[in-house]
């Protein structure tokens, strides 16, 4: 475990404990802290990539942190240490999507308190571009490509390749060379020398002290050589030895013969790129050495590019020429065989011999370079190139040698061979120029060897056939020539030679230049010819050029003979310079100025020469030397300032004004050449000249050019105002009226916006600063002039501007800077009232669309919170200039005021300041900084309200919603002090019309809004119902109405918190309950209407839809009448009218109950249009044979019960079930939803001890029914539910009925719903026990009269069980409980009910007749003794109930089989369910006509009569 100490400041009494490390370890630690929060959330969230990358970069601030804490790190290496931390933090800052950190140069963190809003905008952006460049290079790596690297050798001058040769792997047998180089295989050319390393025949380097340090560096590369197709990396062994490897006799062979071997070849280009990084295969860098100390020291091989890198730094002197051996054609003479050529070449010095050729890089210079052999070869073709470096005082006295020697394998035969032929090449010609680059065609002389080898013998005769041909000899003849002692042969030898050399130029006119000295006379020519030469070839010669130029001008001080020839041959070189294909060699030229310019004296002439073009700007063919000058003026400034530093004395610089100023009168046309370039200038200016004098100057050069260039003026003004002149306020005073002029007027022209908007951030910045001097008069200039233009270029720029950021910061900085004293004043420039609203007008519009759509990334939270303290203290300084002005009733501003109270609620609830939903750390450091903004603007704006007096009518309700969008907000303060505005409105309208309807409606409309969209909580609820109903108590008037409007929105509130809380369940179904809930709520709300009918459609509950979408429907009119915006589209159908959307609404609905298979609600007329009607009538016939012949499986209904502290119901509810939906199922459903809840094992009411647990119990009852007895099928809100429910004593014994009454019938907008009231009726159940009984006698009489066959023991059981009821009791427990005097004076509403439970047991016997009586006709002798008991027992029943409930008799009817007949009249089936309504008498004497039975539902009945049922009839209706 490592333990750190930290150290602390100790305190003394009453102060801060302050930690004593560095601000980048706290800066680390916070980090730290608030990575570790969001990895925790990482790992649980199971992100896991994200997990590992921020636990890599949690271990690498960790123990870089404690490197740092260590303190044992050099300097250098801890800046480097604190690069990579900070780099790490604003990496993992970003991906994890926290705040942007900006820094200083040194990696600190800045103060926005004493950064300027310029320099905060400005690091924003530098740190924003760092951490995008370092996502791309995280993006890249895991692509395997390295665009930054690729980025940086792009706009790298000069790269390098790095080799490191390990081993050679090749079984050669003798010693060799191996030769590395690069080649380009398009052009098929190579491009850099060779690097060569001799290897001996043992397999090691034969400089053993080289061993594993064989490194080389392949230099010069520039950018054009990235751009090269393809790159190769070409490795050739040259074998050194004998001729033939198999011959073994080695005493009689010749040795160190040069035998090609082998070659090999791989492609770098990916290498070249930068897109391969493999350390152990190569290295690529930029050729700095002391930068990569442990890749290149003084034994790595340097190999040079063949030709000139693209920038040729001062003083880098090189005079290398590339000499190519590329192929020759040699006769075999005598022999019978082809030569085996030999080639050697030597550079020679008059007749001397020069050790100068290299033969590759890590080698010495060699005096004799031998070629490879080719065995038997006639035309060999060598492309061996070796590096000729003479010195170049001698170059002008030197020639290449060439000379051809058969060479034998023999050693006696191979001594005796003698040169056979030479060829030459001088390297300078004849004219002092250098030999030119590319092929020469050699002649190949032949003579006496003796005479070859005198140099003398050759060096007058012509080198190439080139020269040959000038001369006038023919070069193609067959036979051979003669020249003095040498012979023309018919060989033919080629070279290609390439110059890359700093001294030696192939150009004649720069040769000239070069070389003045040595004729004088022809000097006009030869800077004339000078801008005639090649660009190429003068900046490789750009210092000795320039040196020759100022040499030529100073050697010639007393005279002006050549001062303007020097100043445009100065101009051209600067022009060429500035070209775009020249333009890296701008580095060359500043260092040449820099270190090398020596001339004291140039800036009088260079001066000279300028004014004299300006004053004679009108002479023909002089403007467009001017032009060029102007063009070149910076250059030439700097070489007059640094000549005059260098002369060290202080001249006036009224040379300046009579150059520039004098001359404009007449040449306007030149002003704005002139401005476009004196920029440049300006910087240098002012190391030699007074700041003062040169703002005068430019003020006249100002006021003389009226068409000037926007851009270059402001560029030039700007130079002066920001920079660091030695008097700054006196350069301010003088130049800054002008340049806010000139700003006003390009801004007001969209012209040159980002010249202006540059200047215009330097000025501001300047003046941030403290140490200028005082700046409170120039910060009211640039308010009075440019504060309303820079307000509306924001306005007329787009969000997708680049600048748009850069006006905003300079807006936010003239603000900031702003004092109060400002704000005073700033109210009197404007002079007209109309003029006070405009400007208001606008800067409101604009804060509050800067507000809403910030031009800042949300991750620059610190120039956001510097933007909005800033635009708090200008809201509340414009609030003032309001009271003041615009409050009174003559000059009040209703649109000023409503655009004022938006502004302040947009800033108040911006989700930047909205401090709960940050961190606890950002949050603390927001409070600390800043405090929170939105308690003061809300404390502003209740103020304010408060101020309108009786001009606040005017805002009710327009200002309803935001104020109430305010109070929302969850900060307690704000709320208590923000909350009793709504009193206040309630009493100005009450005031005014007697109510507060309107301030209702649009509250309870906004209040919907709000709190769906996530405002509002618990708390608030409490606050406004506490507050309002304070007020509202101790107001006269509005006690009464005010509290019911108080309960009305908490009502309200409560509904719509309980439904965002649950807007996001799984649960659909409490989602459902929700959104039914706030529907009642807010009476009707089609909003809420669609989303219930959305979540009824993901259940599949098609019926539920269409009734919700049918409340709807209701509602709307069958007129033209427009509807609502937001009813107009939906679900890719599009209505304009009423009459339109509730067509298609009950189209909508018609095809949900469709699918829902309510085909009896889809026949419901709705009554639709004439041209809707035919196509409803057609879909309506369809719906009647569905009803017909498709099978509809009919729901059961569930009664359910919530009981315990656990669930929040304790109600009963009425389920609809689904299709097929059992029981057991329904229960299995239900207890998903709560999987804690206990399921209750009986259908008994609970107890108060359920009811008060703290756990959770569901009661569920049998499926319901409707009050016709059937399960239901149609629409109704009544339903009863049969449970068995036993009483003690036993003769208290009955069966139950319940009738439970829903609130809202079923089905309907939902498929369960509350019950609201629950009847339990014992007598009405003991009725309908009676008239089932009697039913069941009947039923089973008639069917053994229909069929005599049938046993006759189930009619024995049931006449006994009624007749003897020994266990039950039969009816005789009616009596004891219903026909008593006690139980008649508890329910006199009963009495109907209990005299009809007399009449059915009277009726009771006439049907026990009849049974009695067919049972002794069929019973059998065995049985004789049961039936005559039960004749017994049902002779004294008989003789009971006809005493005490009177006497009933039937007609006997017919007895025949087949068709049966009635028997008696009995109650209709609405009688026995709900109980007669009137008192029915005996009817003894009822005539009965036979009428047939009905079928059952499985014979194919409509399902009206349930099949165990026999149901009676009585002529002529139903009863």
């Amino acid at each position: 475990m490592t333990v750190s100490l930290l150290s602390y400041i100790l305190p003394r009494q009453h102060e801060t404990v302050i930690p004593g490390d560095l601000p980048l370890i706290q800066e680390v630690t916070t980090t730290l802290r608030e990575w570790s929060t969001i990895w925790r959330q990482l790992y649980v969230q199971d992100n896991r990539e994200m997990f590992r990358n921020v636990r890599h970069m949690i271990y690498d601030l960790i123990e870089w942190r404690s490197q740092i804490l260590s303190g044992t790190l050099p300097q250098d290496e801890l800046k480097e240490l604190k690069k990579k931390v900070t780099a790490k933090i604003d990496y993992g800052n970003r991906i994890l999507d926290l705040d942007l950190v900006v820094r200083d140069e040194d990696g600190n963190i800045l103060d926005p308190e004493l950064t300027s809003t310029i320099s905060l905008f400005r690091a924003h952006e530098v740190a924003s571009k760092q951490v995008e460049e370092r996502l791309q290079e995280e993006k890249s790596q895991k692509q395997n490509i390295d665009i930054n690297r690729q980025a940086k050798f792009a706009a790298t001058p000069s790269l390098a390749l790095f080799v490191n040769l390990k081993n050679v792997v090749c079984k050669i047998g003798e010693d060799a060379e191996v030769l590395m180089s690069l080649y380009d295989p398009v052009e098929s050319k190579f491009i850099s020398e060779n690097y060569l390393v001799r290897w001996s025949s043992s397999g090691l380097p034969k400089d053993i002290d080289r061993l594993h340090n064989l490194r080389a560096v392949f230099t010069d590369l520039g950018s054009k050589d990235l751009k090269r197709e393809k790159i190769s990396f070409v490795c050739q062994i040259v074998r050194v030895g004998r001729m033939e490897l198999r011959d073994n006799n080695t005493r009689k062979l010749t040795s160190g013969l040069r035998r090609p071997f082998g070659v090999a070849v791989m492609d770098v280009t990916d290498i070249i790129n930068g897109k391969v990084d493999d350390e152990d295969k190569q290295h690529f860098i930029p050729f700095q050495p002391k930068e990569f100390p442990h890749l290149v020291d003084r034994t790595t091989a340097v190999a040079r590019k063949t030709g000139f890198p693209e920038i040729i730094m001062p003083g880098d002197v090189r005079n290398d020429i590339y000499v190519t051996l590329v192929q020759g054609d040699f006769d075999k003479g005598s022999k019978t065989t082809a030569k085996n050529v030999e080639g050697s070449m030597r550079s020679l010095y008059a007749s001397s011999f020069k050790a100068c050729d290299f033969p590759g890089a890590g080698d010495e210079a060699i005096s004799e370079y031998k070629s490879v052999i080719y065995y038997q070869v006639k035309q060999p073709r060598w492309f061996e190139t070796v590096k000729v470096a003479i010195p170049i005082e001698d170059v002008n006295r030197s020639h290449l040698r060439f000379t051809f020697r058969h060479r034998s394998s023999q050693d006696s035969k191979d001594k005796s061979e003698k040169i056979f032929a030479l060829a030459f090449v001088k390297l300078m010609r004849y004219d002092g120029t250098t030999l030119r680059d590319g092929e020469h065609d050699l002649i190949v002389y032949k003579a006496e060897a003796k005479k070859l080898e005198d140099a003398g013998t050759y060096l007058s005769l012509p080198s190439t056939k080139a020269e040959l041909e000038e001369k006038g000899h023919s070069a193609t003849g067959k036979s051979m020539q003669s020249l003095g002692s040498c012979t023309i042969s018919k060989d033919s030898f080629q070279i290609s030679t390439l110059v890359c050399s700093t001294k030696l130029t192939q150009n004649v006119d720069l040769l000239g230049l070069l070389k003045w000295r040595s004729n004088t006379n022809l000097l006009h020519q030869n800077l004339r010819q000078l801008m005639k030469v090649d660009g190429g070839e003068v900046v490789k010669f750009l210092q000795d050029t320039l040196d020759a130029l100022f040499n030529i001008m100073m050697e010639n001080s007393e005279s002006e003979t050549f001062d303007t020839l020097v100043f445009d041959a100065l101009v051209f070189i600067i022009g060429l310079i500035a070209d775009r294909k020249f333009q890296h060699f701008n580095p060359v030229l500043e260092t040449y100025i820099k270190k090398h310019f020596s001339a004291t004296l140039a800036y009088t002439k260079l001066t000279k020469v300028l004014r004299n073009y300006v004053d004679n700007a009108e002479r023909p063919g002089i403007s467009d030397q001017l032009y060029k000058a102007m063009k070149a003026l910076e250059y030439i400034f700097k070489f007059i300032v640094r000549s005059r530093i260098l002369f060290n004395q202080c001249v006036s610089p009224c040379w300046l004004s009579a150059a520039l100023g004098s001359t404009f009168f007449f040449v306007l046309g030149l002003q704005g050449a002139a401005l476009k370039y004196l920029p440049t200038i300006v910087n240098d200016v002012k190391l030699v000249f007074d700041p003062k004098e040169v703002c005068k100057c430019n003020m006249q050069c100002h006021k003389l050019g009226k068409q000037a260039s926007s851009k270059q003026s402001c560029i030039l003004v700007g130079l002066l105002l920001t920079g660091n002149p030695v008097s700054p306020a006196d350069c301010r005073e003088i130049l800054l009226p002008m340049m806010t002029d000139q700003l006003k007027y390009h801004l007001e022209r969209q012209e040159d916006l980002e010249a202006c908007c540059q200047l215009l951030s330097n000025i501001l910045e300047v003046l941030y600063r403290k140490d200028v001097g005082p700046t409170q008069r120039h910060v009211q200039i640039i308010m009075e002039k440019l504060l309303r233009t820079v307000n509306r270029t924001v306005i007329s720029m787009g969000r997708d501007s680049e600048l748009i950021g850069n006006f905003v910061a300079c807006m936010t900085a003239i603000l900031r800077q702003m004092e109060d004293y400002h704000y005073a004043h700033l109210i009197k420039t404007f002079g007209k009232m109309r003029t006070d609203v405009d400007f208001l007008m606008e800067t409101f519009i604009m804060f509050k669309n800067l507000i809403g759509k910030n031009v800042y990334p949300f991750d620059w939270v610190i120039m956001n919170m510097m933007q909005n303290k800033v635009f708090l203290r200008a809201i509340n300084q414009y609030a003032d200039m309001l009271n003041k002005k615009f409050l009174d009733q003559a000059n009040f501003e209703l649109q000023l005021w409503n655009n004022y109270f938006h502004l302040a609620v947009a800033f108040l609830t911006q989700e930047s300041l909205q401090l709960e939903n940050f961190s606890s750390a950002k949050r603390g450091k927001i409070l600390n900084k800043y405090g929170d903004m939105r308690r003061q603007i809300g404390f502003e704006i209740r103020d304010m309200w408060y101020n309108l007096g009786q001009h606040k009518i005017k805002f009710i309700p327009e200002m309803v919603g935001p104020i109430l969008e305010m109070t929302l907000i969850p900060e307690t303060e704000l709320r208590k002090a923000t909350i009793p505005i709504f009193f206040d409105m309630m009493q100005c309208e009450f005031h005014s019309t007697r109510s507060f309807q309107m301030f209702e409606n649009e509250i309870i409309t906004k209040l919907d809004h709000e709190v769906e969209g996530g405002r509002g909580d618990e708390q608030y609820k409490v606050l406004f119902d506490k507050i309002l109903l304070e007020h509202c108590r101790k107001h006269k008037y509005l006690a009464k109405t005010g509290e019911t409007f108080v309960k009305l929105v908490v009502h309200l509130m409560e509904r719509l918190l309980d439904y965002r809380t649950i807007m996001h369940d799984e649960n659909k179904e409490n989602r459902m309950s929700c959104t039914v809930n706030v529907l009642v709520s807010v009476k009707l709300n089609t909003r809420y209407l669609y989303k219930l009918c959305d979540l009824h459609k993901e259940c599949d509950n098609y019926t539920e839809a269409a009734y919700t979408l049918l409340l709807h429907a209701k509602l709307l009119k069958w007129s033209e009448d427009v509807c609502a915006a937001h009813l107009t589209q939906r679900d890719g159908y599009q209505a304009t009218t009423q009459g339109q959307l509730k067509e298609r609404l009950y189209q909508e609905i018609i095809h949900y109950f469709d699918k829902g298979k309510m085909h009896g609600c889809s026949t419901t007329p709705f009554k639709p249009e004439m041209h809707f009607l035919s196509s409803f009538q057609k879909k309506q016939a369809q719906f009647y044979e569905n009803i017909v012949k498709v099978i509809r499986p009919k729901p059961d209904y569930f009664a359910v019960g919530y009981y315990g502290q656990g669930i929040p119901h304790g109600k009963v509810f009425i389920y609809r079930g689904k299709e097929y939906e059992r029981r057991e199922d329904f229960e299995a459903r239900l207890l998903t939803q709560f999987p804690n809840a206990e399921k209750m094992k009986t259908t008994s009411p609970p107890g108060d001890d359920i009811k008060s647990s703290a756990g959770q119990c569901i009661l569920s009852d049998n499926p319901c029914k409707s009050p016709r007895g059937q399960k239901l099928s149609s629409t109704c809100n009544i339903l009863l539910l049969t449970s068995v429910l036993c009483v003690f004593p036993l003769q208290n014994m009955w069966i139950e009925r319940t009738i439970y009454t829903t609130a809202y019938k079923l089905p309907g907008i939902l498929r369960w719903f509350e019950v609201k009231s629950v009847e339990v009726s014992p007598l009405e159940n003991a009725i309908e026990t009676m008239q089932l009984a009697n039913d069941k006698i009947n039923c089973m009489v008639q069917q053994h009269l229909d069929d005599p066959s049938l046993p006759v023991s189930p009619l024995s059981m049931l006449l006994n069980g009624i007749v003897d009821p020994a266990v039950m009791g039969g009816f005789a427990n009616y009596e004891k409980a219903f026909f008593t005097e006690r139980y008649l004076q508890e329910h006199p509403e009963a009495h109907e009910k209990i005299e009809k439970l007399k009449d059915l047991i009277a009726w009771q016997i006439p049907f026990l007749a009849e049974g009695i009586r067919i049972h002794g006709d069929k019973v059998t002798e065995a049985l004789r003794p049961f039936h005559e008991r039960m004749e017994a027992c049902f002779k004294q029943l008989k003789e009971k109930v006809e005493k005490q409930y009177g006497v009933r008799t039937v007609v006997s009817g017919w007895r025949g089989r087949g068709e049966g007949a009635c028997l008696c009249v009995t109650l209709s089936d609405c009688d026995r369910l709900t109980g007669p309504t009137k008192q029915h008498s005996p009817c003894p004497k009822a005539e009965v006509e036979p009428v047939p039975r009905p079928r059952s539902e499985s014979e194919g009945s409509s399902g009206l009569l349930r099949s165990e049922a026999v149901t009676y009839w009585r002529k002529g209706s139903l009863i």
